[in-house]
């Protein structure tokens, strides 16, 4: 089941009973009762449901869930506490204690984050084990694109962090100009070199948060 919190839930409600998202529904319920999919069906939805609609300070979009066992937890970039930190989160890390001196908590659990105000936002919600971008194309491209047109639509800004191809696919739909956009190189391994490493991108959005008279993200 699906789960949805209040907020969020009247602020999407017109996408649910659209074609696609009936098809998305149904293609779900296949998947899961044929396949293992991460995140588990509860967790699908974590990024929502830590962070209200009007209390989104920064979107940080991804691409999908990590597909091993035990490591999706429906935020983008985010993964268990007991789990070893993957690659990519691993050189956030590095960036963040390059850009702003500070030591993270080393473990990997984003939801610190995300009850500060920090939207962690996969393109794709679901994804089936062991098979990356599995699920790419069967409607939830869609969704999330309607989640990021309702925060463009807000007069209060948002700062979107866009980090690799992917996610800069997002940025025509970012179209209102109060709000900021931050684009960079994806922080993995084959590509954090080209241009992650180095965009300050932390002390960037606490700079942006200050100067709006928001409290500013702690990202230990």
């Amino acid at each position: 089941m699906l789960k949805l919190c209040k907020n969020w839930y009247n602020i999407l409600s017109g996408e649910f009973s659209k074609p696609y998202f009936l098809n998305l529904q149904q293609k779900l319920t296949d998947e899961y009762n044929r396949y293992t999919i991460y995140p588990p069906m509860e967790k699908v939805f974590s990024a929502l449901n830590y962070v209200k609609f009007d209390d989104v300070k920064v979107v940080i979009v991804g691409q999908d869930p990590y597909h091993e066992e035990g490591q999706a937890m429906g935020m983008s970039f985010s993964v268990p506490e007991s789990c070893v930190i993957p690659p990519s989160l691993v050189n956030i890390f590095k960036e963040i204690k390059s850009d702003l001196g500070i030591d993270c908590i080393q473990n990997g659990d984003l939801s610190r984050w995300a009850k500060q105000g920090v939207l962690l936002l996969n393109a794709v919600l679901t994804v089936r084990k062991g098979s990356a971008n599995s699920h790419k194309g069967i409607g939830w491209e869609t969704f999330t694109s309607e989640i990021i047109k309702k925060l463009n639509e807000r007069e209060d800004p948002v700062v979107f962090v866009l980090w690799g191809n992917n996610a800069k696919a997002v940025m025509p739909l970012i179209t209102n100009k109060q709000h900021y956009i931050l684009t960079a190189s994806h922080p993995s391994p084959l590509s954090a070199y080209n241009g992650f490493f180095g965009c300050k991108h932390f002390s960037k959005i606490n700079n942006i948060l200050q100067s709006l008279g928001k409290t500013p993200i702690d990202w230990h």
